[in-house]
């Protein structure tokens, strides 16, 4: 028998190699013939050739990015995540063994075989989630701010509420800006749905996403909003999944993909939502409606909890739609401080996530650092839907903090007497004139927003880069190496960095120097401070402070342990002159928050200028990332007691 297999992460760097060498070893040991071909950072490695596919008996692919299928229709496929190929690559083989994998037929037959763990289910549910969000995104940029500008130069204060002149060059922006949030959650739907059955699932994924957000279909003024949408884009993905796997004569076989299954899942999601799940929201949110207009009299301070409440729970969906619409209703009955409580409530949201990304960085990851600076100015502007990309990704500790934060602001508001006589949010109607307590209007929003970025720090966990394809956080132990500069000018008498020279070996870039068989450090951060000594004395360094910060910034986004009692902390950064690696050996181990939960006992430091060309530390990180899968070896390095026996170990990797 012989075997292809395709190993894949999502920053392309150490657990792409760590599942070749696995998968390679296990084959080797059940006397299977395997070639490897690895997508990586540094680009594709080993690559198939035409022969090479047509002689496989099978492919298997362990990855948690998208890679190309469609060089293997005719063959037996089976897909599994990265982790799989790592922790269980003999179990992959035996099952290409046995047999139990389908042939995979293209897009009909979906994403091939998936390993069944509960782990990977759960990041599957993530992947199309992930997956939505991510197309989803644009679209709440563009229309928010287009709303937005145009709100804030062209809009004018009108009893019907803030109001842009119909002759105006800005109703045209504002138009542009409405339409991009009317494709808001068909997207999000139809890409969920994409990521779970491919391009079957999008049309019905996109229908459904429409249906929920059109309250029109099933009687509700509100809709179902983006997390109808998510429902829509569950139920669109799964039904058209279901429809691929029935099993038709092969002449109805190529028309599957592109006329029934889209038609048989969409007539289902639409109906589904026209007369299941439509009509009883409905009936929900008229009942709301009706409740929250009795309340009015009997205490203003619980209306306002449940206004805030209600406001932030769903970002601009239909729940947001129900608090709204009564505020709305107020105004035409002259009673302004219901409105002004909703106001606040409105923009709380978006500017205390915007405030949480500025003040607890280590929340969120890179991207949703800069969906921060979005998301405030949104909620300037009194625009909610700006908090929706962190709910989508972490609801269960966002929400509760945007709706805590704007049940404080709504009380604040309706205690201080603050009245909107216009049905819109945000600072933006103050500085219209339509707010009556303006003073306490901002203290409100303030408060409001203050509260949620602390509930954020209390209950949002540390996060790292997000994941291609929704893999799961801590998939990936070594993510591309963050560059530093230098906060102050540099004294003309720096020495200049060394000339860029390949490294073929990792003796190339260590000596018996930069080696510490006996690691006197306890903790992670001590370790750390050992070992940028070491390049320090070395000459390497033309700061260690700054290196430092190049290394712990680094240890902010994702931890380096990689598991298997090993750590690679890197850095690239303008204070390294030359490449090179320090390592020590912990024989009791340091905790580094490693992905196994194991304490890192073989640690790798790499330093690398920031103007090193090329792409040292991807290479460094790979030749390490193949070796150190060898238990046989991480033992050897454990036992040695010399700097000399150190070296000649280190001298196998390449």
């Amino acid at each position: 028998m012989k075997l292809l297999a395709i190993t894949s992460c999502p920053n392309g760097i150490a657990h792409t190699y760590m599942a070749a060498e696995n998968l390679q070893k296990a084959a080797d040991k059940l006397g299977i013939a395997m070639k490897v071909e690895t997508q990586g950072s540094i680009g594709v490695e080993n690559e198939f050739t035409e022969e090479d596919i047509r002689q496989a008996d099978g492919i298997i692919i362990a990855a948690d990015k998208t890679v190309d299928k469609s060089r293997f229709v005719g063959k037996k496929l089976l897909v599994a995540g990265v982790q799989e190929g790592i922790r269980n690559p003999e179990a992959l083989i035996q099952q290409m063994i046995r047999g139990e994998v389908p042939v995979y037929q293209g897009q009909g037959n979906g994403e091939g075989t998936q390993v069944k763990t509960g782990a990977k289910q759960q990041n599957a549910f993530y992947r199309h989630l992930m997956s939505g969000v991510g197309y989803m995104i644009p679209f709440i940029v563009v229309g928010g701010l287009l709303i937005a500008i145009a709100l804030s130069i062209g809009g004018v204060p009108t009893p019907g509420g803030l109001q842009i002149p119909e002759d105006s060059f800005w109703k045209t922006i504002e138009k542009l800006g409405a339409a991009s949030f009317t494709f808001m959650v068909p997207v999000l739907a139809g890409f969920i749905a994409f990521s779970i059955a491919d391009r079957p699932g999008l049309a019905p994924g996109i229908i459904g996403g429409y249906i929920a957000a059109n309250g029109s279909f099933y009687g509700s003024e509100a809709g179902a909003g983006f997390i109808g949408g998510i429902i829509a884009g569950f139920l669109a993905g799964y039904v058209a999944l279901w429809i691929k796997k029935w099993k038709v004569p092969k002449a109805i076989n190529p028309i599957m993909p592109i006329i029934i299954i889209p038609v048989l899942s969409s007539l289902i999601v639409g109906l589904a939502f026209i007369y299941l799940l439509g009509g009883p929201i409905a009936q929900v949110f008229e009942s709301l409606t009706n409740w929250l207009a009795g309340m009015q009299g009997a205490s203003s301070i619980l209306l306002a909890l449940i206004l805030g409440a209600m406001i932030s729970f769903d970002m601009g969906g239909p729940v947001n739609k129900v608090a709204f619409m009564f505020g709305s209703a107020m105004i035409a009955e002259g009673n302004y401080q219901i409105m002004g409580p909703i106001a606040v409530a409105i923009c709380v949201p978006p500017i205390g996530l915007g405030l949480a990304t500025f003040l607890f960085k280590r929340k969120f990851h890179n991207a949703e650092r800069e969906s921060g600076k979005a998301a405030f100015t949104m909620g300037l502007f009194g625009i909610t839907e700006g908090a929706i990309p962190f709910a989508s990704q972490d609801p269960l500790r966002v929400i509760p903090s945007i709706m805590v934060g704007s049940m404080v602001g709504s009380v604040v508001a309706m205690l201080g007497g603050v009245g909107d006589r216009v049905a819109h949010g945000g600072p933006i109607v103050a500085v219209l004139g339509a707010v009556d307590n303006v003073l306490m209007f901002f203290v409100a929003v303030i408060a409001g927003s203050i509260v949620t970025a602390l509930m954020i720090k209390l209950l949002k966990k540390e996060q790292i880069e997000p994941q291609l394809a929704g893999a799961s956080a801590v998939d990936e132990a070594a993510p591309t190496i963050e560059t530093t500069r230098a906060d102050h000018v540099r004294p003309i008498s720096v020495p200049a960095a060394e000339p860029h020279h390949e490294v073929r070996k990792l003796t190339d870039i260590i000596s018996l120097d930069l080696i510490e068989p006996s690691l006197s450090a306890s903790t992670r951060d001590e370790v750390i401070d050992e070992m940028i000594a070491k390049l320090n004395a070395e000459g390497v360094l033309t700061s260690s402070a700054e290196f430092k910060q190049a290394i712990l910034k680094r240890e902010q986004e994702s931890s380096t342990g990689i598991g298997m009692n090993v750590a690679v902390p890197h850095g690239k950064s303008v204070a390294v002159l030359k490449p090179r690696v320090v390592f020590g050996i912990k024989p009791e181990g340091v905790d580094w928050s490693s992905a196994d939960g194991t304490p890192a006992k073989l640690i790798f430091m790499i330093a690398v200028p920031a103007e090193n060309k090329g792409n040292e530390h991807l290479k460094i990180l790979q030749m390490l990332s193949r070796k150190l899968m060898d238990d046989a070896f991480r033992e050897q390095l454990l036992q040695v007691t010399t700097k000399q026996e150190a070296y000649q170990l280190l001298d196998q990797i390449q």
